[in-house]
């Protein structure tokens, strides 16, 4: 069994071998890594000098979320990370992170990430969405997302509880699970250290599907506003 699962679900994606590579250079000494191809065409041939290494998984395409619980339930870890196959993780994410988190006894957490361009250069070094203040940080949920899904940790036994992403939401089951989570109880602890590089270049998915997006996150606030002002003021956050 390993102390952390790294999973990075993969379809078609030129930069795959950078985020391989970053998860196997974790400086935690007991880390798995598994990828899940996503019914890819192309790229998969990126693969071969790792498969060693990783624990590779194809598998019909179905989206991210039936890719990122392909994963999740076969991790070996006791906690489980995603990292998007165009993102990098920095060598002691999963180190310092999972520090932090078992000090303070969290079942789920974020991080601040870094933004890189097509290049891997470095455009925003450190990217903070709210996670010092915890009043603006669940306010945000309103009509955001203040949680870049890969930064994010968490015990295996929380996607377990909460039985894993809906595979019925392509672009949203982030969010949506993000609000399950904190809905049941399980609060984000935040460690502002940008331990992920967060790729922005125009083939991600964000600026492809960007209509699609739109309206099914409007779809997923809807769904969880009434249940979220009424967290809101249990909290005492005026919204």
């Amino acid at each position: 069994m390993a102390d952390a699962t790294i999973v990075i679900p993969f379809y078609n994606d030129p930069y795959v071998a950078e985020a391989v590579e970053s998860a196997l250079a974790q400086t935690h000494p007991s880390v798995e890594v598994i990828v899940v191809d996503d019914g890819s065409v192309s790229c998969a041939e990126l693969l071969a000098p790792y498969l060693d290494r990783v624990h590779y998984i194809g598998k019909a395409n179905g989206g991210t979320a039936s890719a990122l619980n392909a994963g999740f339930r076969l991790a070996s870890g006791r906690y489980v990370a995603w990292l998007s196959s165009d993102d990098r993780f920095r060598p002691e994410k999963i180190a310092r992170q999972m520090a932090a988190m078992e000090a303070a006894g969290a079942w789920i957490g974020h991080t601040a990430f870094a933004v890189i361009d097509g290049e891997g250069r470095v455009t925003n070094p450190h990217v903070l969405l709210g996670g010092d203040r915890p009043d603006l940080f669940y306010r945000a949920f309103v009509d955001g997302n203040p949680v870049n899904g890969c930064t994010v940790m968490m015990r295996k036994e929380l996607f377990e509880r909460l039985g894993g992403f809906d595979e019925g939401l392509p672009f949203t089951h982030d969010l949506d699970f993000w609000y399950r989570a904190m809905l049941a109880g399980f609060p984000f602890h935040y460690l502002g250290e940008p331990l992920t590089e967060y790729r922005m270049h125009d083939a991600m998915g964000t600026v492809r599907h960007r209509e699609a997006i739109r309206a099914e996150v409007e779809a997923t606030f809807a769904r969880y506003a009434g249940r979220w002002s009424t967290f809101l003021r249990q909290l005492g956050i005026a919204v």
